[in-house]
């Protein structure tokens, strides 16, 4: 239940900031999807965002008839089990949140994300492949310039123990807690801001990971059929199964790389401080929603 002190909007829209931006050039990249298993490619193209047509991030399904347009937007949120899915009609698509988190903090707002499948390729299960790649196509700005979404009062949703809120601060931030019962995860916190510490260096490298007592009962769901020991950090209770880690505390750090992903649902970060203890794709996009609430 999201909870805020009256009946005071969570969101103010403030001064301007810097120019929107799109693309220089298109880039390409293909891979499997980590719950389908199926190969897709990528093609991320310049948009001219004072079309009313190509505003913001959008995926285009290439490969349904008719090329299906798919907001990167709350109102397009579908599901969100172990992954954030996005829906437009009967056309969807899967695991968005890694390329959407490269794509925001690289501050590229419009973007037209063609994709020939149901699923954003895993790559190696972070988001330092995209980053790097727009980092090489390059950016082009453009005449509009955004509104800040000013976070004015707490905005608060839990379910049991695990928790996601969103705090007014003058200053970007985010930070989050996970707790597993095995000895390699186990309790974990990790802050982060842009002001202060570049997401390609400090969160982009983080891979996804995942339990290796639960990737039977997860592959008879008809899940993470795409992942590997080369895409997905694998532990057990005896440790790391195909360590190095890129970071001591890579698990939180990953979680952290999924919040900004999902929030950028939102169209773009909100100013605050927002914490997350052992959430979800689903309580992330919840408080995306609440915040995007009349």
């Amino acid at each position: 239940m999201a909870e805020s002190n009256g009946p005071t909007p969570a969101v103010s829209v403030a001064q301007a900031v810097p120019p929107q931006a799109t693309l220089a050039q298109p880039l390409v990249q293909a891979g499997v999807g980590l719950h389908s298993g199926q190969e897709t490619t990528v093609r991320i193209l310049p948009v001219d965002g004072s079309a009313a047509e190509q505003t913001g991030r959008y995926f285009v399904r290439t490969d349904l008839p008719g090329q299906p347009t798919i907001p990167a937007q709350v109102s397009a949120i579908g599901q969100t089990l172990l992954s954030t899915e996005l829906a437009a009609g009967a056309a969807t698509v899967r695991t968005v949140e890694h390329l959407l988190a490269a794509l925001v903090t690289a501050g590229v707002s419009h973007a037209r994300i063609e994709i020939d499948g149901p699923e954003v390729p895993l790559l190696d299960g972070s988001a330092l492949p995209w980053v790097t790649a727009i980092a090489q196509a390059g950016l082009q700005a453009q005449a509009a310039v955004s509104t800040p979404l000013t976070v004015t009062v707490p905005v608060h949703i839990q379910e049991g123990d695990a928790f996601v809120m969103a705090l007014p601060s003058s200053v970007p931030r985010f930070t989050y807690g996970i707790d597993f019962d095995v000895a390699a995860i186990g309790n974990q916190w990790h802050s982060w801001s842009p002001d202060t510490s570049d997401f390609a260096e400090a969160i982009a490298p983080a891979r996804t990971f995942g339990l290796a007592y639960q990737v039977d009962y997860l592959r008879a769901q008809g899940l993470i059929k795409g992942g590997s020991l080369e895409n997905a950090l694998v532990c057990d209770h005896t440790g790391w199964v195909n360590p190095p880690l890129r970071f001591d505390n890579e698990p939180v750090r990953h979680k952290l790389l999924d919040l900004v992903g999902d929030l950028s649902l939102m169209g773009m970060l909100p100013l605050a401080h927002v914490v997350a203890y052992k959430a979800s794709h689903g309580l992330h996009v919840k408080l995306a929603q609440a915040l995007m609430a009349p």
